[in-house]
């Protein structure tokens, strides 16, 4: 996309319409809890929208979070919106290597001194920086202070950057950290997952262009509009659940019925995020849709907690004796699960 083309423009060129780009910004504005008079004025900004600056760090990541947004085999909209943006730098997208890649970084943060996003996936090593995952003879400890410093605000993109992530499972060999365990004086929209949402990286990002401020934030730094729900709350199987029917084994008759996945380790009632609204691969399906129980992926330390395969009750987290007691009552397990993981929010918000 030319600089001087707007994304209007770059809509036009590729034959979508205003009416199909006006969903898109209802259906945004929608997932963002937004007034419904807010997609008009979302998609009149966004179409004036030229290239804003964003450099993107990968760390201690497996490339899973940029797999994400890239693997759409066809344009959409929310393709568009990331060929809105000028992606500076990105080591794993951008034709330049070496000291060409590098000073593509460095004359992005002085031309646009206070203005870029940075965007950052994978953890960053506290211990032995010098030593552990440099870029260009950089420690990614030194890359991060560096190019946080001119940004206008940071968005940690996946759990690894939001939490640390599996490099951060014990023992944690290299003292991975998150994001904000470094930088402290900026802005941090945290988007966890492993990997995130497409969808919800691209609301994230539309609203901070087109509102130009940062969406109201949980205990843990995350949109709670993306993320003010267990993906149990949002779940099709939680009738299921509520009326104690659960599947055994992942080929009974339980399974086959569509029964919840609870006994077979399924962290949904713990676990925040949109999953079973926003869904994948262009809203097609989620994993429990799919047939398999949430790992709890967008959570703090969910490497840490316990088996993917046993229930809540028998690992860490939080909740474990509600739980239990739920499961043994049939129908009062929802309202346990429920109120245990709605508790430990409510808490760690200060009852905001």
């Amino acid at each position: 996309m030319p600089d001087n083309m707007t994304l209007g423009e770059k809509l036009v060129q590729q034959g979508i319409s205003r009416r199909t780009f006006l969903k898109f910004c209802a259906s945004m504005a929608s997932l963002m809890a937004l007034p419904p008079s807010m997609a008009a004025e979302m998609a009149e900004k966004l179409a004036k929208l030229r290239r804003q600056s964003v450099i993107w760090l990968s760390f201690q990541e497996c490339t899973g979070c940029t797999e994400s947004i890239t693997r759409s085999h066809s344009p959409t909209i929310e393709s568009l919106i990331f060929d809105a943006i000028s992606l500076d730098y990105h080591h794993t997208l951008m034709a330049a290597s070496g000291t060409a890649a590098e000073h593509a970084r460095e004359q992005a943060m002085k031309e646009n001194a206070g203005k870029y996003l940075l965007v950052v996936d994978g953890s960053v090593p506290a211990k032995d920086t010098e030593y552990y995952s440099t870029i260009a003879g950089i420690s990614n400890y030194d890359m991060l202070v560096d190019t946080a410093k001119g940004a206008m605000a940071i968005l940690s993109v996946g759990t690894c950057a939001a939490y640390g992530g599996i490099p951060k499972a014990n023992p944690n060999p290299t003292g991975a950290v998150a994001v904000s365990d470094i930088i402290k004086d900026k802005p941090i929209i945290n988007i966890p997952g492993c990997p995130p949402i497409a969808t919800v990286m691209t609301g994230v990002i539309a609203h901070v262009l087109t509102l130009g401020t940062i969406p109201d934030l949980d205990e843990l730094g995350r949109p709670k509009v993306f993320f003010g729900d267990t993906i149990h709350d949002r779940c099709y199987r939680r009738p299921f659940y509520d009326q104690g029917k659960f599947a055994k084994s992942f080929d009974d008759e339980g399974a086959r019925n569509g029964w919840c996945l609870y006994e077979l380790g399924c962290k949904g009632p713990t676990t925040y995020n949109s999953c079973a609204t926003t869904k994948w691969n262009g809203g097609v399906s989620f994993p429990i849709e799919s047939g398999h129980g949430c790992l709890g992926c967008s959570e703090p330390d969910f490497w840490d907690k316990g088996s993917f395969y046993k229930p809540l009750s028998t690992g860490e987290w939080g909740g474990g004796q509600i739980l239990a007691a739920g499961v043994a009552a049939g129908a009062v397990i929802g309202v346990g699960a429920a109120f245990a993981a709605r508790k430990r929010q409510d808490k760690a918000s200060g009852g905001k």
